[in-house]
């Protein structure tokens, strides 16, 4: 079954902005691309869970926050940062 991915414009923000300061855009691009696939068809089958409904999910170059709501077959991103490589 398919969740809807919601970014909260916090996040959408975040993500804005770490798209236009970086210096390979194509890998923002694709990495929240592929999170927005991941969470759509299998939220808590990726990430690491965290207090409540929380999680945590890390596709290079990015890792976000997001919460699930099975209910509502929703899922909302509510936090993104940019992580480095090491």
């Amino acid at each position: 079954m398919n969740y809807t991915v919601v970014w909260r414009p916090t996040a959408e923000r975040t993500l804005a902005q770490i798209w236009t300061e970086a210096v390979n855009r194509q890998a923002i691009t694709d990495a929240a691309d592929l999170i927005d696939a991941m969470l759509g068809s299998s939220p808590r089958a990726v990430g690491e869970s965290r207090a409540g409904n929380t999680r945590i999910l890390t596709v290079t170059p990015l890792s976000i926050y997001y919460d699930v709501h099975d209910e509502d077959r929703l899922v909302a991103v509510w936090a993104v940062w940019q992580i480095r490589a090491k």
